[in-house]
């Protein structure tokens, strides 16, 4: 049985995103892919924990989809790890529920690859930014897998946002069909 791909996609401004959106369409049709847009389930951010814990042991890949918002990730999913993840389901001495799984963060960002660097604008490698999302992981039980990234998401034309989003596509088949991904942007 091939495994089953929860997409937790998280946009406050889709309207703004053509790299988010053209990420979103081509894979949201998947076999074997939940889409599950947590801004259009919450808008005013009531999570209902139940439902979203029961998507988590449904699926054994679960993918964080969102922008670089100041280091981090947007408000949303930020308080979706808060309430949803919590001691007892997703880690402590009885919290198990998500052992085993593994989880893709998916990102994109406004600036380019080399601003994520020591001597860049950031100052730190993305991988050293996203240590907090590897170690929710980790804490989990779960395997955090290479992030799949799209640097500098305003710049890219029509055919590179085609190109990127057929890669992310064929990234989440190979996840679902058990091959190895295809290497990240």
């Amino acid at each position: 049985m091939s495994p089953r791909i929860l997409v937790l996609f998280v946009h406050p401004a889709l309207h703004r995103s053509r790299a988010n959106v053209a990420l979103a369409q081509a894979i949201q049709e998947l076999p074997a892919i939940t889409f599950h847009d947590l801004y259009a389930a919450y808008p005013r951010h009531l999570i209902d924990v139940d439902r979203e814990q029961a998507l988590l042991r449904a699926h054994d890949v679960i993918v964080w989809q969102h922008p670089l918002y100041w280091y981090s990730c947007p408000s949303l999913l930020k308080e979706w790890l808060d309430v949803v993840l919590e001691h007892g389901f997703a880690y402590g001495e009885h919290g198990t529920a998500l052992r085993g799984k593994r989880v893709l963060s998916v990102l994109t960002t406004g600036g380019p690859a080399a601003s994520y660097q020591s001597d860049g604008s950031n100052r730190y490698p993305l991988s050293q930014l996203l240590v907090p999302f590897e170690q929710t992981a980790r804490l989990c039980g779960m395997t955090y897998l290479e992030p799949f990234v799209v640097h500098g998401a305003g710049q890219l034309d029509d055919p590179q946002l085609r190109e990127i989003a057929a890669r992310y596509r064929q990234h989440l088949l190979d996840l679902g069909n058990g091959s190895r991904p295809t290497p990240a942007v």
